[in-house]
């Protein structure tokens, strides 16, 4: 029967997410405890695996480790850590020759008699240092890290399940310092519920780029790990810097399929529907500009022109450079009738990538005990106010190694095992109305879109406070009164999220990096975090 309760079954850490950062942590995880990993659908389906630009590493003596830092700091407008930021970009080269020992194969080309990899440059980037594969780097990473996951005796991998809340000794009412102590996850195949302990919760579960209407993102990105963990009692940190891609393609038949920021890289520009290179305007860095400043020319291109869209023109590179270079992307494009050694590429912004979420150190730990966040979920304070282009591959693998190293250490405090109890369905029943799900959905992505996205204003997120908060209470409501599903546990979520951005966004009263409102153009003098402590949205 559906939503029935399984048997409680534990692990020594339990990783929630199957991308770069999960996938790495897990498998050196292994080396010092047994692991569970598990993931909403396959376990190869995740933002990693749309990654098309690559890792941003120093790796040539052109290049240097201060550079780096320089450029990140600025694109993280004013609330970048530096610490942070410096010990991330000099454990990047390290990390990046562990990946290659476990197989993955970046680009090289021919330098006289040497071969040297083949770096790309992207917005924001002073210097060529972005490692790829071709144009499908996520994917080659993926493939790599899952294979060795899939062949550690130590790790065990579940598909399709949905994790629903934490359990903490706060909620089990037991004494001491709060902790967290497993958690209910929904069995998609089953459709059990099933009660999992552990002494560690590692989550690593991406961000909530499905709360808006037009995202690069999949399916699976509905800000599921900064939900779980602001129910249970986290705050949250920097929800209104989401970035927005400047380049989505803007076709019917592809709404998700990514333009490479490397591409313009490689000479690309934005130009309007005259062919005007308009961005300069902005930024004398014109298309290779940060991505907040070029999303937001395009934004206002687009307002003052009523053009649907805008295009990057890349033709004067030619067939045989695209081919080589942009081998997914140039073929995806020719199939839908596109040829972009012929023709200028019509692209949108989209919503990308979540620079805030759950404030976290860089070994993952947070303010709750035993609750580890990694990667695009976590707040380290190393992308600030917008995200410099390929760092958070970066990020995620320096994360996953520093929180696998601290591992031992924690487990020898020989924390507790904790019984967890079983779900309880009380009466609830399955659902009789799934328009519900379907119709909030799309009205939180529309309203998002709408209302609280490149350019804000206090009016139009004042609108989306107050219909958030209906819908809020509409989906808590069909949450206790239905059995659960996976589509009304990321429902849950996303409409969540969607009202942590919009909090966010009204308490920064002042226009920085991804956040811009017309009702306060300028810069505070003093740079700070916006966070949103727990209880602040029911």
């Amino acid at each position: 029967m559906a939503g029935r309760p399984s048997q409680e079954f534990e692990a020594e850490v339990v990783v929630v997410g199957s991308g770069i950062a999960g996938l790495s942590f897990a498998l050196k995880a292994a080396e010092h405890a047994r692991v569970l990993l598990l993931t909403k659908k396959n376990a190869a389906e995740s933002n990693t695996n749309y990654a098309q630009g690559g890792i941003a590493c120093v790796t040539s003596s052109e290049d240097s480790a201060e550079l780096h830092i320089r450029d990140t700091m600025e694109s993280g407008a004013g609330l970048c850590r530096e610490r942070v930021v410096r010990e991330v970009v000099q454990d990047g080269p390290a990390r990046v020759a562990e990946l290659v020992a476990l197989g993955v194969k970046f680009t090289e080309r021919k330098n006289g008699s040497q071969q040297e990899p083949d770096l790309g440059k992207e917005a924001g980037h002073s210097k060529r240092r972005v490692l790829h594969a071709g144009d499908i780097t996520g994917r080659e990473l993926e493939k790599a890290l899952l294979a060795a996951v899939r062949a550690s005796p130590q790790i065990r991998v579940r598909e399709d399940i949905v994790a629903i809340d934490l359990v903490t000794t706060k909620k089990m009412k037991m004494k001491g310092p709060n902790r967290v102590v497993g958690l209910y996850v929904l069995d998609c195949a089953t459709q059990r519920v099933v009660a999992i302990s552990a002494k560690v919760v590692v989550l690593a579960t991406g961000g909530c780029g499905k709360c808006y209407l037009y995202t690069t993102n999949p399916g699976i990105a509905t800000g599921d790990g900064v939900a779980m963990a602001y129910r249970a009692g986290v705050a949250i940190a920097n929800m209104e810097f989401v970035q927005f891609h400047p380049t989505c393609l803007f076709h019917p038949s592809a709404p998700s399929f990514l333009i490479s920021e490397a591409l313009r890289g490689e000479g690309g520009l934005v130009v309007n529907t005259k062919g005007e290179d308009f961005t300069k305007k902005t930024d004398p860095r014109g298309s290779l500009a940060p991505r907040d400043i070029v999303a937001r020319a395009i934004d206002e291109e687009m307002k003052e022109s009523g053009a649907v869209c805008v295009y990057l023109d890349i033709r004067s590179k030619g067939s045989d450079f695209l081919e080589k270079r942009f081998p997914a992307i140039t073929s995806t494009l020719r199939g839908l009738g596109i040829d972009p050694a012929k023709q200028p590429i019509p692209v949108v912004p989209a919503a990308h990538y979540q620079c805030g979420g759950i404030p976290a150190e860089l070994n993952g730990t947070t303010e709750l005990q035993g609750l580890w966040a990694l990667g695009e979920v976590a707040c380290t304070g190393l992308h600030g106010a917008n995200r410099l282009a390929s760092n958070s591959l970066l990020e995620a693998l320096v994360m996953a190694h520093r929180a696998a190293g601290s591992l031992p250490h924690y487990l020898k405090k020989s924390v507790a095992r904790v019984s967890i109890p079983d779900w309880k369905e009380g009466k609830a029943h399955d659902a009789d109305e799934m328009v519900v799900i379907t119709h909030n959905w799309k009205e939180i992505r529309q309203l998002m879109w709408d209302y609280v996205g490149i350019a804000r204003t206090t009016k139009r997120l004042r609108r989306a406070q107050s219909r958030l908060r209906l819908l809020l209470e509409e989906v808590q409501e069909f949450y206790w009164n239905f059995r659960v599903t996976g589509d009304l546990l990321e429902l849950r979520n996303l409409a969540l999220c969607a009202a942590l951005i919009v909090e966010s966004s009204l308490a920064r009263k002042e226009s920085r990096g991804l956040n811009a409102n017309a009702d306060y153009p300028k810069l505070l003098k003093a740079p700070k975090d916006t966070v949103i402590r727990a209880g602040s949205i029911r």
